[in-house]
């Protein structure tokens, strides 16, 4: 009995992840006033044509500033990383809370991400790594559009990142492959829905 206690004591604990997960919700809230920011400066630069002060100083003062179009292209590019990343928080809350605290029955749910279905820790992880992958792209465009104002060390920087994220994204769907192919993952694999 009492080794009966300890296990589901422990199997209990999964629940202290719930307020992590509630944090991130919290952050994602926080994302969508970010992003709402930033498309205000965007729709009021191109209104108005004025060009803010952080934008000035990023470019290292008004006579280093390129285009209209550059700026428009670079500010859409920031939107883009905002959902990118929002899209990373949902993985991560959804797809965390369903593989590590509990099932989410969403049965005949018109909106259920298709992805749901079939999540698990591997899943999940090269599904993150392919977002990281994304971000991480568009963020690497963004310096390469301001190259005229980067260090080049900083442009290589962050390209081996990048090229590290993609060997860790590559790293992980080949081990998820390895293990969705091994007999003991067929064994105890989860019934399609």
């Amino acid at each position: 009995m009492r080794r009966r206690g300890l296990g589901y004591v422990m199997f209990a604990s999964r629940w202290l992840q719930a307020p992590l997960y509630l944090g991130l919700i919290a952050a994602q809230g926080l994302y969508v006033w970010q992003f709402m920011v930033e498309l205000w400066h965007l729709g009021d630069a191109i209104v108005t044509g004025h060009v803010s002060k952080a934008t000035i100083d990023a470019y290292g003062g008004a006579e280093s500033l390129p285009g209209p179009e550059v700026i428009v292209m670079l500010a859409i590019l920031g939107l883009i990383d905002v959902v990118m990343i929002s899209n990373l928080l949902i993985m991560v809350i959804v797809g965390g809370y369903e593989t590590f605290v509990s099932r989410i029955d969403l049965k005949d749910h018109p909106d259920e991400p298709e992805w749901l279905s079939h999540v698990n820790a591997n899943v999940l992880k090269v599904k993150l790594g392919t977002a990281i992958i994304g971000i991480s792209s568009v963020h690497l465009l963004q310096t390469f559009i301001r190259a005229k104002n980067t260090p080049p060390q900083t442009m290589m920087w962050q390209t081996l990142m990048h090229l590290a994220f993609v060997a860790s994204a590559i790293g992980l769907a080949y081990i998820d492959r390895l293990l969705s192919s091994s007999p003991a993952e067929r064994t105890h694999a989860p019934a399609a829905h």
